[in-house]
């Protein structure tokens, strides 16, 4: 019998039992989450089944307030109360507030994230994790209720592809034009609720940053979870929050892959996902000049601070002052990258330019945060999808990277950076 996955492995080690692609088996949890959006629905259901019964384990249960951070209006705040006292009353240390910023993140720099690791959340990007190669996966509120009170979730053993990116690609390109190269490229007809697990030398060049933005958008490829193998120095950063060493989990080199895909990236260019649809990809240099009266740059895909500081130099680069016409947000994914950014004196420059910095958070992922567009408003965004209504009935949302995003805000059109 040939090798396993990577995700074969992680469900073997989970379940105790020999796991391979279309099995179905019960795999023990190392994480159970729930966010400030969707988290009282999974409070009420535990407490309709569960009564008063303590949870499975409070040290593996974590909750996160990233959605409406903090709360506009009282059916929020009203909820975020809901999920703050079931914490307390059955004593769960891991609640990150309102001040936090988005709990994928926030997880991670908190050394709770492992490779390896089995996480469950109520947030349909929970698979970003697999940028460090935890296979971690949005579930609905009966699931996690479930895994709440037992510390276990049965799960089929997805069947998994092998993407080889070669070739290589210089600035302004970025790994948010891979990520948008591989959207445009991949027939999601045959990813769906697969393992993908993604190696090439442009791979094993991003940053944790750019290895988050891939993962980020894995959802939108309909696949249920991406690998990347950490390398030596996140495994180092990895574990000094941990506290422990940690290892990565390697495929066998006999392992079965249902597909193996290989793209050519040689000289990637600037990529831009028009609307409605973030498969809907062209070049920058091809909508180039159509106008554009809002930019974001943040969320779970280009939140940290090295987008951040592409933002900030692109736009110093370009004059440092946005167009006149245009509104500008920039929301750092978490506290520490707010700290990181203002401690590098980035906030200096947003706000010169004229830009908004706000609160940590998920920000314009969704038409629940500030800045939500009018009908007929036209945004480019760091975010990771554009489905029409997303940010506002009658408005259109493009997907590009920071550099792209701050180069359009100082043109007041899209535009690439000079």
């Amino acid at each position: 019998m040939s090798g396993k996955t990577i995700i074969e492995k992680i469900l073997s080690e989970h379940s105790g039992e020999d796991a391979w692609a279309g099995d179905r088996v019960w795999a023990d949890l190392d994480l159970a989450v729930v966010r400030d959006f969707g988290g009282p629905n999974v409070v009420l259901e535990y407490e309709k089944q569960m009564d008063d019964e303590p949870v499975w384990d409070p040290q593996k249960i974590a909750m996160t307030f990233d959605y409406q951070a903090p709360a506009k209006v009282v059916q929020v705040a009203n909820n975020q109360r809901i999920c703050r006292e079931f914490a307390a009353k059955h004593g769960i240390p891991h609640i990150f507030d309102v001040n936090s910023g988005v709990g994928q993140h926030v997880l991670l720099e908190q050394g709770m994230i492992l490779p390896g690791s089995v996480v469950i959340g109520t947030d349909s990007h929970m698979n970003l994790l697999g940028a460090v190669g935890s296979f971690s996966s949005g579930m609905g509120t009966t699931d996690v209720a479930a895994a709440w009170a037992t510390g276990r979730l049965w799960f089929r053993v997805p069947e998994s592809i092998k993407i080889t990116f070669k070739g290589s690609y210089d600035y302004p390109a970025s790994a948010k034009d891979l990520t948008l190269f591989l959207l445009s490229k991949i027939d999601t007809t045959k990813t769906i609720y697969k393992a993908l697990e993604f190696y090439g030398e442009p791979i094993d060049a991003l940053s944790l940053a750019g290895r988050l933005t891939l993962a980020s958008m894995v959802t939108e490829m309909e696949g249920k979870i991406g690998f990347i193998i950490p390398d030596e120095d996140i495994l180092a950063w990895i574990g000094e929050r941990a506290g422990r060493k940690v290892d990565a989990v390697l495929p066998d080199r006999d392992a079965s892959y249902w597909e193996e895909r290989e793209f050519d990236i040689d000289g990637l260019e600037p990529l831009i996902a028009c609307p409605d649809r973030p498969d809907n990809v062209r070049p920058v240099r091809e909508v180039a000049g159509t106008h554009v009266d809002q930019v974001f740059v943040g969320s779970c895909t280009n939140g940290r601070f090295e987008d951040l500081r592409v933002a900030a130099e692109v736009l110093k680069r370009m004059g440092g002052k946005i167009a006149p016409h245009v509104r500008m947000i920039v929301t750092p994914a978490t506290t520490e990258v707010a700290m990181e950014a203002v401690e590098a004196g980035l906030y200096e420059t947003f706000i010169k330019a004229g830009a908004m910095v706000t609160n940590q958070g998920c920000s314009l992922c969704t038409i629940g945060h500030h800045g939500v567009l009018a009908e007929g408003d036209v945004l480019v965004g760091t975010g990771n999808r554009n489905f029409r209504g997303k940010l506002g009935k009658g408005s259109e949302v493009y997907l590009a990277s920071p550099a792209v995003a701050a180069a359009t805000a100082v043109k007041g059109e899209i535009a690439l950076p000079e």
